[in-house]
């Protein structure tokens, strides 16, 4: 599987450790940046790994920002893409047991080394359950191609 990481300057802190738990579980790490903790626009590197993953350069996404918040935003706004903020194993592990999370999102100013690499290890290994939660999302994607767009968007 390869998986593209993308942060800005409030995830850089934690990219190097997320890039080794994914390689040390066997996966391709495609980095898309940032290289250093100098201020950056977070859309710019979470469209980055957006735009790689619609165009199947690879197989799910890891977003890094300061509180994840961001990140999350850019990446829910396109169809297909669930991004899951995880702040711990629990809740990684429910991103991918209920809502087949292809997009992992971690706050690096709010989320702490250890716990970072128990998301992403629990993240990476947790497969999707199906049944009644593949029905719910089918759901979410018909809501969102029939909810009325607001003219603020």
């Amino acid at each position: 599987m390869k998986i593209a990481i993308a942060c800005d300057h409030g995830g850089f802190p934690l990219k190097d450790l997320v890039k080794d738990v994914i390689s040390a579980s066997g996966e391709e790490v495609i980095d898309l940046g940032t290289d250093s903790d100098d201020s950056v626009d977070y859309p710019d590197y979470a469209y980055k790994a957006i735009e790689l993953f619609l165009n199947r350069g690879c197989d799910r996404i890891v977003l890094l920002c300061g509180t994840g918040i961001g990140m999350s935003i850019c990446a829910n706004r396109v169809e297909g893409l669930r991004g899951t903020l995880c702040h711990d194993a629990y809740t990684a592990r429910m991103a991918r047991l209920h809502n087949d999370s292809n997009c992992l999102v971690v706050g690096g100013r709010v989320t702490g080394p250890a716990i970072a690499s128990e998301i992403v290890e629990t993240w990476l290994k947790t497969g999707f359950e199906g049944g009644r939660h593949q029905a719910r999302l089918d759901k979410i994607e018909g809501l969102k191609k029939d909810m009325p767009r607001s003219s603020k968007a």
